[in-house]
């Protein structure tokens, strides 16, 4: 009953959902600059997504938490647009890296590396989002014997699950 009670509109939840993203992130970065793991872009994008992500959870959280209801609920409604939007993008992110990019040669210059050249992102923060590998590659590493990606998108269909749960739910009384 308490789960279900957080799941409510609570604003908590974002901010946790929040740094459980930052969290990934930080993951990957310690896998590439401690342990060699090299990232594609697709991996870079999926990194990319969840930092937009956690600026829109804890923002919207920290937002939340100086609300009272019901502007509470409105807030974490509102939330939850971006949320499930975001979070269907890296779904299907990863959901291409692991089922067509990691099964290819090379994966230069195609969705994922448009999209980094778009925002100039190697330019600006390449400690973060240089990419070193193409996708084969990086289908290669595993994490507790699964993929990189398999884990990113789990986390992505998590924040797709909290995000439509509360876009779905009605208001309590």
């Amino acid at each position: 009953m308490a789960a279900v009670r957080w799941l409510n509109h609570h604003p908590r939840l974002l901010v946790l959902l929040g740094l459980a993203c930052l969290a990934a992130v930080g993951g990957a970065l310690v896998a590439q600059h401690v342990y060699g793991v090299k990232p594609c872009p697709w991996c870079i994008l999926q990194r990319a997504l969840f930092i937009v992500i956690s600026a829109v959870c804890l923002l919207g959280g920290g937002l939340a938490l100086l609300l009272r209801s019901p502007a509470r609920e409105v807030a974490v409604r509102v939330v939850a647009v971006p949320l499930v939007l975001l979070s269907v993008s890296g779904l299907v992110a990863a959901t291409y890296q692991h089922e067509v990019a990691a099964q290819s040669e090379s994966c230069a210059m195609g969705a994922a590396d448009r999209i980094i050249q778009f925002f100039d992102l190697e330019e600006r923060f390449p400690a973060v989002f240089m990419i070193t590998a193409n996708c084969n590659e990086a289908g290669a590493y595993r994490l507790l014997g699964l993929p990189y990606e398999i884990w990113s998108g789990l986390l992505f269909a998590l924040c797709l699950a909290i995000g439509l749960s509360w876009l779905l739910r009605r208001p309590q009384p």
